[in-house]
């Protein structure tokens, strides 16, 4: 199994006979990119379930969304950066109430709560994001009709799930997603790949409210830039074709047993390199009960 028979996203698949999926398969956006990178890495995640290691880098993802999630409950003159920056310690807090682990990212000398210059200058780093994120839209114009949106809809026995960052609608009715990303922008050569997931969501919409999507954005805070994108329904129906495309291609894997590894530059940051035969490694015992149509980890709301 390689992944040459999935088409990329927008491009109808290269001749792929796909079967009849089963009523409980499922795709969020982030395990559908997994397998066009790695099948391997699908496999890990997705049947496997092995825990990768975290990074101060995708916490601070996390705090940033739950910042700007929370920024909104204000009310529209009070959505200041000073007011977003206030918000820093209180998120980071709760984060740690709800997730303890995150605590082992600033370990403490005595084993007390998080502290010090380290754990300092990491939040200080995520106001900085915030700040960015004030140069590139001004939120006190802004009353967002969705905010950390759970998303899903079954489209003959495949459903399609994640959560939308931000659903904005304009008086007349068209619809921006929006998603806020705490990295920096692609270069264009990697814009289609970056794009993937918002398609993923204008599906969904389409086929749940029945209106495209007139804008995706995505939003970069780490260089202060934006990618925007306006698709159609011609464009989402080559796109719905790619998803079942995938889903096939790892119905057939998990049949065979067959997850092929697909090393690239992304390697040098997976957590998996001691199971991964391309790097010498040993492949796990396949999990026991694991087959065609076994629900996938969906994404967590703050995946994006």
């Amino acid at each position: 199994m390689t992944t040459e028979t999935v088409a990329a996203p927008g491009m109808d698949p290269p001749g792929i006979d796909v079967p009849a999926v089963r009523p409980i398969a499922s795709l969020s956006p982030s395990r559908a990119a997994d397998f066009k990178t790695c099948p391997l890495l699908y496999r890990f995640r997705s049947i496997d379930r092995i825990p990768e290691a975290r990074s101060s880098a995708a916490t601070r993802g996390t705090l940033v969304h739950s910042v700007l999630e929370r920024l909104f409950d204000l009310p529209a003159p009070a959505r200041t950066h000073a007011a977003a920056a206030a918000l820093v310690r209180p998120e980071w807090e709760k984060l740690l109430l709800d997730d303890p682990d995150v605590a082992a990212l600033f370990p403490s000398d005595d084993g007390s709560a998080p502290a010090g210059p380290e754990l300092e200058a990491w939040l200080e780093s995520s106001r900085g994001l915030l700040e960015n994120y004030f140069a590139l839209e001004d939120p006190t114009r802004i009353e967002p009709a969705a905010r950390e949106q759970h998303v899903e809809v079954l489209l003959e026995g495949l459903t399609l799930r994640g959560y939308i960052d931000r659903i904005d609608i304009a008086p007349t009715g068209d619809i921006r997603i929006v998603d806020y990303k705490t990295g920096a922008s692609p270069r264009e050569a990697f814009e289609g790949k970056a794009l993937f997931q918002m398609k993923f969501y204008a599906l969904v919409l389409w086929r749940t409210r029945g209106v495209v999507p007139r804008q995706l954005r995505l939003m970069y805070l780490a260089d202060r830039d934006t990618l925007t994108y306006s698709p159609d329904a011609e464009e989402l129906e080559r796109f719905e074709r790619t998803l079942r495309a995938i889903w096939a291609a790892i119905a057939l894997a998990i049949e065979t047993r067959d997850f092929r590894p697909s090393p690239s530059r992304l390697c040098d940051w997976c957590d998996h390199h001691a199971r991964c035969p391309a790097f010498g490694g040993t492949l796990p015992a396949w999990p026991e009960g694991a087959q065609a149509g076994t629900p996938e980890v969906p994404d967590s709301p703050a995946a994006g």
